[in-house]
This record gives structure tokens, sequence and C-alpha cells, in this order.
């Protein structure tokens, strides 16, 4: 048979619409398909493009045939934790949905709501570089060897260095490395909360810190963020309440809003959390990005009661991934078995790969060319938006993100914005994403360095006057 381009769009139109059944729970596994003929009839399409799209759906595992019985779905239900989430926020627009589109391999689609620095601003030759010493000279070991449970020692003392020149008093034995980011909150959660307890985030706050969080099973609850860290009236309220175990933020160049937190809220936060029994936990992921150094809860504290976590996926590579956790000793002591527990051991390979770029003397050179190019890629941005009626909450100094108010038509939702965007392959990031109490249903982030394409500008203009089309 030979495909068309209108039956190729019909035949994914039914894939899509088995898809979403699936995602609802509308069919679960196991569950039969319409027949061809019923879903030909409700669909509007022949008989003959509903077996393709049956088929098609079968080759890549979503359905099974039954010869004589009919199609079943056999893709597996969603952990209950996740699908537990999907079930109180709007299907289509939540963390998942956030991660899915920013993760998508297709690239032409342009980003302007993505995490990260385009792959083109990335030290890719810097890389190779590494990659061709490793492999030339290294240790056998590197390659086909278990690691130090707690990372390579010349890598835990670079980022303890690191963490000093940062006003943070650490030591290479508070250091424990981890495969990113996301894996050292994940040990952290397992090591700190159990199932039931309540965590405090920032609204608006990190999308995937709501993910893990519903994966830890966690009551979630939220404090507003203002231009200098979080409504210090409400957290002590939140405090005395809800008696929150963590406390889950990122302190200099918020995500998604690029506020910084002020030295008199750092203050303040430490001494009710001391006063609250309240442990934090400071996602610091984009330390490099920062022109001037800015407040830390970890730098106030001293690593008793805050315990940080950084990585270099946003400035080095996302493909090799490397993380770390600081806190007081004997927590990294129990945080390192831990991860035995869960790992076996670290990972050799990437921590003395990342170790040699950073040491290089390039990476500095690199990051004053990243900081350079993100305050024009800003300045830009900021001025773009500003002239079709979008306006920033605050105009960060550095970081990646803005967070900015729409111009929306009556009735209209960021998220409508984001669905239409997805139609003309762009990938924009919904307020409500961010938010616990789904309370900026008229915001957006926009990283800066995904925005040199004018199209981004056109397509969110024509969108914010007409999200429906």
């Amino acid at each position: 048979m030979v495909q068309t381009a209108d039956t190729d769009s019909r035949t994914g139109s039914v894939m899509q619409a088995i898809r979403q059944r699936i995602d609802r729970r509308a069919l679960t596994p196991g569950a039969r398909l319409p027949s061809v003929r019923a879903m030909a009839e409700s669909a509007g399409v022949s008989k003959s493009t509903v077996v393709v799209a049956y088929d098609r759906l079968a080759a890549e595992g979503v359905i099974r045939s039954r010869p004589g019985a009919g199609f079943f779905v056999a893709a597996p239900l969603a952990p209950l934790a996740l699908a537990k989430m999907a079930l109180e926020l709007d299907r289509h627009i939540d963390p998942l949905w956030m991660l899915r589109q920013m993760q998508a391999d297709k690239p032409d689609m342009l980003k302007p709501g993505g995490g990260s620095l385009p792959t083109s601003w990335m030290p890719g030759d810097a890389l190779r570089k590494g990659l061709r010493r490793l492999t030339r000279s290294g240790p056998g070991s590197l390659l086909v060897g278990y690691g130090d449970p707690a990372g390579p020692a010349p890598m835990r003392r670079l980022i303890a260095r690191r963490m000093m020149d940062q006003g943070v008093d650490c030591a290479p034995d508070q250091i424990l490395l981890t495969d990113s980011g996301t894996h050292a909150i994940d040990l952290v959660l397992r090591f700190i909360i159990q199932p039931g307890d309540t965590v405090l985030v920032d609204d608006p706050g990190y999308y995937n810190f709501q993910a893990l969080l519903r994966a830890h099973r966690a009551k979630v609850i939220s404090v507003p963020l203002t231009p200098t860290g979080p409504d210090l009236a409400a957290f002590e309220q939140v405090l005395i309440q809800h008696r929150p175990r963590l406390y889950l933020t990122v302190s200099a160049m918020h995500n998604p809003t690029g506020v910084t937190l002020s030295a008199a809220s750092a203050h303040r936060i430490l001494r009710l959390s001391e006063a609250h029994d309240l442990l934090i936990l400071e996602d610091d992921i984009f330390a490099d990005f920062e022109d001037e150094l800015s407040p830390r809860d970890a730098a106030f504290d001293g690593l008793d009661r805050v315990i940080r976590v950084g990585c270099f996926t946003k400035s080095l590579s996302s493909a090799f991934r490397c993380g770390h956790i600081a806190a007081r000793r004997d927590w990294i002591a129990a945080l390192t078995d831990l991860h035995m527990s869960t790992a076996i051991s670290g990972n050799p390979f990437t921590p003395e790969l990342l170790h040699g770029v950073l040491t290089d003397g390039g990476y500095r050179h690199h990051m004053e060319q990243i900081r350079a190019r993100l305050s024009k890629a800003r300045s830009r941005a900021i001025r773009r938006l500003k002239a079709i009626g979008v306006t920033p909450w605050v105009e960060p100094a550095s970081g990646l993100f803005i967070w900015c108010r729409l111009p929306l038509a009556d009735g209209a939702s960021a998220g409508d914005v984001a669905r239409r965007g997805l139609a003309e392959n762009i990938a924009f990031a919904p307020g409500n994403v961010f938010s616990v109490t789904q309370s900026a249903s008229h915001f957006m982030r926009f990283n800066v360095s995904m925005m040199e394409d004018e199209r981004v500008f056109e397509v969110l203009d024509r969108l914010c006057r007409d999200p429906w089309g």
C-alpha cells in the first residue's frame, strides 16, 4: 500500500489517539482495542488507515495482536507515584510533559523553554581532547573497572576547592560524586525523607523537583517566591502549620525565575530552619554561570543543616554526566553506603574526563565566553519580549532564565500557547508546570540562549493574541 502525506497524517492521528487513551488509563494493559471497523467509524478514517496504525503500534510494542481475537494493549502502567501526579495535574501540561518535550530527539525543534545551552555553545573540542588523553594514556581500570564508591579523589578535591572559592567551607571527604545532579537529589531524598513526609518547595520552582518528590511519595507544600527569595512570612507560617522535613530550593540564578537569594533572606531562612528543625537541600547547578558571587544557604550555614548538590551538565556536557553532594561528614558516609547499595560503585571514567577538562585552563575561558554570550542574549531577548508585550517579572543579572507574564486574551493560558507552539515545532515552558498551586497560568519561562531565531518571537506574539487559532 502506498502511503501519501495525507494518509500518513491520518494514520498518525489514530496512533496518537490510542497512545493518549493508554496514557490516561482509559485503556489499560490487556484491554482490547476497538475493532478496525469501529475505530475507523469513530475516527472518521478508512479501515486501511486503522490497519496501518495498529500495525505500526504493534511494531513499537505499544499493542499486540492475537490472531482471531483483535488487538490488545501491551504498554505497561506508569509507576503509581508518577501516575498519581499525572492525575492531579493537567495530564498534557505537567512536569513529565515538560521533560518529554525538552528531551525529544527533534533537531529542528526550537526550544525557548529548554533548560540547557545550545549544543553549539558547549566545549566539544575540549571534551574530544580529554577523551583522547584518557583513552590513550589513562589507566585501563577507567574503561573496565569499578570506581571508588565516593568518586575519584582528584575530582572531589577540585570540587571542594571550587566550593571554598564560593564561600562554602568544605573538605574533600565531605563530597560524594554521583551520576548526575538529579541522581544527587534522588539520593538525598532517599536518605532524608520517608513516604508521607512534607517537603517545602518554591512556587514557582523547578518542575522536576515536583516529579522527584511525587516519586518519593512526599507531601509537597510550596511557598511563594519573591525577587529576593521565598516570602519569609509565608515561609515561617508553613513551618509552623506543616512542619516540613526538608526545603528543596535553588538559591542562585533560580530556576525558573532567575532571581537570586538576598543575604538577609538567607540569614532569616537559616534561623527559621534551626528553630523548626528544617533541613535544606540547595541545588546549585548553575554556579559557574554567575558573573558575581551571590549569597548561598550553604555558605552561611557551613554545611550543618544545608546539603548542597551540583553538577557540570549545564556548562560542559549533558552526555558525560557527573553530579556531587556536599554535606556533613557523617551524612556523606551514610550517603556513600546508600550509593553503594543502589549502584555498587561510582563511574570512574566521567569524573576523570571532566576533571581533565576543568583543570586544563580552557574551561575558565569557555565560561567567560558563555557568560558574555548570555549577557548579550539576555538583553536582546528582554528587548524583543517587551516589544510584543511580554513582561519580565525581574531582569536577572546572570544565568539562562527569565520569567515573564504573557499578554493573553481573556480565558487563555500559557498552556494553550504551549500546546499550539508544539504544532509549529516550538517548545515553550508554560508557567503552571513550575507551580504546585497552579497559580502561574499567565507566565512562561524563557531560556535566553535558545531565543536567537526570530520565529520564536513571531509565533509567540501571534499565539498570545490568538492562542486557539
